[in-house]
């Protein structure tokens, strides 16, 4: 953290981060990104005002970027959008005239801890079967929405019904900007059909009020933890998507399509197990085969 006890942090000059967020938040920089990357940098910008705000831009250096995400060590990808932010709020002080240099510039990134590597789990088909059957209408709704939509969790509370035709739903993704038509399962549409409109949006409460993202995941994982599904997270449904497209038979284009990836990789990545285990089921069919015929 900032030694604010002695100079020259004690004596705020004019030209304060605070100044300097209220200038960017003004700027094209800003107004010109994304509305998910804007509440994403808004996040760390409420969280460097609330803390350093005061702090002398002209007096920030490298080490004391280095300390901002040390303090965040415990949350490593929120630690290293602190460098990316004041990175960009220092470039944005270059062009003010207020530095002549980017102290958040090459900044090592964290790096997060092995046990805190765990990847996303797909969603078994004991555990799908348990929360179709037992969750409630709500989190069941968020269920399907997330499986049969293939899209990323920030994406579902922004569904509207007016985005849903009866047969297909249609979204731009807050991350990529990329439209997509979303031809709906056949779960997700009964769940369609049967819910109860009571707003624009489709998740919503009976007053109209659409979800945020936190109120959507916090129902997620009280339903989840209520049914020892705790292990089984959002992102995992989108994960769980892809593998059923894969085990449909899809090409890694056809799924792109579907989910928005722009990596090939990443659907690879997701597409993999699903696959590896399509093409030893294959293997083990023939090995069978010829196991039979050998002994006949």
């Amino acid at each position: 953290m900032f030694d604010t006890t002695s100079p020259p942090w004690q004596e705020p000059a004019h030209q304060t981060l605070a100044d300097l967020i209220a200038s960017y938040r003004a700027s094209s920089r800003y107004t010109c990104l994304r509305a998910r990357t804007r509440r994403d940098y808004d996040q760390v910008l409420d969280y460097l005002k609330g803390t350093i705000g005061q702090v002398a831009v002209a007096s920030i250096k490298r080490p004391q970027v280095i300390a901002q995400m040390e303090a965040n060590a415990h949350r490593t990808r929120f630690a290293n959008y602190v460098q990316q932010v004041l990175s960009v709020l220092f470039e944005h002080a270059i062009d003010l005239g207020w530095l002549d240099h980017n102290p958040a510039k090459s900044v090592r990134k964290l790096k997060t801890p092995a046990e805190r590597r765990a990847p996303h789990r797909p969603w078994t088909d004991a555990a799908i079967a348990i929360f179709r059957a037992r969750a409630n209408a709500t989190a069941r709704l968020i269920f399907e929405l997330g499986i049969g939509s293939v899209q990323r969790p920030g994406d579902w509370p922004k569904f509207r019904w007016s985005d849903y035709d009866g047969e297909a739903l249609r979204i731009t993704q807050g991350k990529t900007g990329i439209s997509l038509w979303l031809p709906c399962s056949q779960e997700l549409k009964r769940m369609l059909d049967a819910t109860r409109r009571h707003g624009v949006s489709i998740l919503s409460d009976a007053d109209g009020r659409p979800f945020s993202y936190f109120k959507m995941a916090r129902i997620m994982r009280e339903e989840r933890k209520r049914l020892g599904l705790v292990e089984f997270d959002l992102h995992a449904l989108r994960y769980r998507g892809v593998q059923e497209l894969a085990w449909a038979g899809c090409t890694d284009d056809e799924i792109a399509a579907f989910s928005g990836h722009a990596s090939i990789a990443m659907i690879r990545k997701y597409a993999g197990e699903a696959r590896q285990v399509m093409r030893a089921r294959t293997a083990a069919q023939k090995r069978q085969m010829l196991t039979e015929t050998r002994t006949n």
